[in-house]
């Protein structure tokens, strides 16, 4: 099965010829930290015009405050720079359902009998964006200081609309 990454692998190599990122501490020099879905037509550096290193990008299906994308918060925010969190969900992303109707395309992809999890599932967008942004400003360890917005991602015109 390793020639399955073959193309990536001499991708990669191209990618090191020019590498300039040698070094580099892991601050994000731009102070911003971004929480947005794994959708493959997002691309979180480029949306807000930054470059590799600027940033802290933290992603997961939906684009949520998940607890593990918190403590990466914090972490970034007490220890790698960041003093402005973007959480960006996204327009026809798939976790915009019900979880009922989620489960029952799973099922339909893996079998009627198989137990799901919780999948996480968000019926109300702006809704869940307005709670993961309270999530953040009102966590004890995020300095006030820390500015904190919730926007909106259209994957059919690249731009930002801010929520919250």
């Amino acid at each position: 099965m390793p020639e399955a990454f073959d193309d990536l692998l001499a991708a990669n190599e191209r990618f090191a010829a020019d590498f300039t990122l040698a070094g580099f501490d892991g601050v994000a020099r731009a102070g911003v930290a971004v929480v947005t879905c794994m959708d493959s037509r997002i691309d979180p550096i480029g949306m807000i015009g930054l470059r590799p290193g600027d940033a802290k990008v933290l992603r997961n299906p939906g684009g949520r405050v998940t607890d593990q994308a918190m403590i990466a918060l914090i972490l970034g925010v007490h220890l790698l720079g960041v003093d402005r969190v973007l959480v960006v969900p996204h327009t026809r992303c798939a976790m915009a359902a019900t979880e009922e109707s989620l489960q029952a395309r799973l099922r339909s992809a893996c079998g009627p009998d198989v137990e799901l999890p919780h999948l996480g599932a968000v019926d109300d967008q702006v809704g869940a964006l307005r709670d993961d942004v309270s999530r953040v400003r009102e966590h004890r360890l995020i300095p006030d200081a820390v500015a904190v917005g919730g926007f909106l991602y259209d994957v059919d015109t690249g731009r930002l609309r801010h929520e919250v």
